[in-house]
C-alpha cells in the first residue's frame, strides 16, 4: 500500500519510472535466460569432441554435431569454420570472422536499453523532485494561509517520493546490467578462443611434424665429404 501511496504522491514522473521499471524487468529476464540458459554449452566437452572429429578427418560428422547445439555462439562459429575447412587458410580465418560478426550483436542485443534506462530514471526522479520543490515554493510565497500546509506538504511528497523511486529503479537495473555484461564478455572470449583453436586445428593438421631422427640422419647426409671422382683405368 506504501509504495502505491508513492506512485500517486509522485505524479506523472512516477508513473514514467514505473513504466521504464517494468520495461527493465522484461529485458532482464529474457537476457538472463539467453545467456545463463540458451547459450550456455560445456565448452570443454563440445570442443574435445570436435577436436577428435577433425583429426579423424570427420568434417561432416562434425558440422552435423554444430548444428545440432541450436543457436549458440560457440557451436554456430565453430560451424562456419568446418564448412571451410577445404578452402585455404585465408578464407578460413574469413568464415570464423563472417562468423563472429553475426554473433557479437546477438550477445549484446539489449544490453544498452539497461544503461539507458537505469540513467534515464535517476533524471526523472530528479525531475519529479523539482516539480515538487517548485510546488513547495510556490505554496509557501501564493498560497492561501488555510492551504499552504496542505500545498507545501504535497510538493515535498512528490520531491521525496520521485527521488526514491528512481534510485529503486536505477539500482538494482545497473547491478543487473553489470553481471549480464560480464556474462556476454565471457561468452565472447570463450566463442573467440576455441574458435581460433579449431582454426588452428584446420590449418596445421596436413603438416606432419619432422621427426628428430629424420633431423639427425638428414644433417648427417649433409655433413659427409663429397666423394672423390672415381679414377680413370
Amino acid at each position: 500500500m506504501k509504495v502505491f501511496q508513492m506512485i500517486a504522491d509522485g505524479g506523472i514522473p512516477a508513473f514514467v519510472i514505473i513504466g521504464m521499471g517494468l520495461f527493465a524487468l522484461a529485458v532482464i529476464i529474457e537476457r538472463v535466460k539467453v545467456l545463463y540458459k540458451d547459450y550456455a554449452i560445456s565448452s570443454e566437452s563440445f570442443m574435445k569432441q570436435i577436436r577428435g572429429m577433425v583429426m579423424k578427418d570427420q568434417i561432416e560428422d562434425a558440422i552435423t554435431f554444430c548444428a545440432n547445439q541450436g543457436d549458440k555462439p560457440l557451436p554456430h562459429v565453430v560451424k562456419a569454420v568446418l564448412e571451410r575447412s577445404d578452402r585455404d587458410d585465408e578464407s578460413i580465418n574469413q568464415g570464423m570472422d563472417i562468423a563472429m560478426a553475426e554473433v557479437i550483436p546477438k550477445l549484446g542485443k539489449r544490453l544498452g536499453y539497461l544503461a539507458m534506462i537505469a540513467n534515464v530514471s535517476t533524471l526523472v526522479g530528479l525531475l519529479g523532485t523539482i516539480q515538487g520543490l517548485i510546488l513547495s515554493f510556490e505554496a509557501v510565497s501564493f498560497a492561501d494561509p488555510s492551504q499552504k500546509q496542505e500545498l507545501l506538504a504535497q510538493g515535498i511528497s512528490m520531491a521525496m517520493n520521485t527521488t526514491a523511486l528512481g534510485l529503486s529503479v536505477a539500482i538494482p537495473v545497473m547491478v543487473v546490467y553489470a553481471f549480464l555484461h560480464a556474462r556476454q564478455g565471457r561468452l565472447l572470449e570463450e566463442v573467440s578462443e576455441h574458435s581460433a583453436k579449431v582454426v588452428d586445428i584446420l590449418t596445421t593438421r596436413h603438416y606432419a611434424p619432422l621427426s628428430m631422427q629424420g633431423v639427425v640422419t638428414a644433417n648427417k647426409k649433409d655433413n659427409q665429404p663429397p666423394k672423390a671422382p672415381p679414377r680413370a683405368s
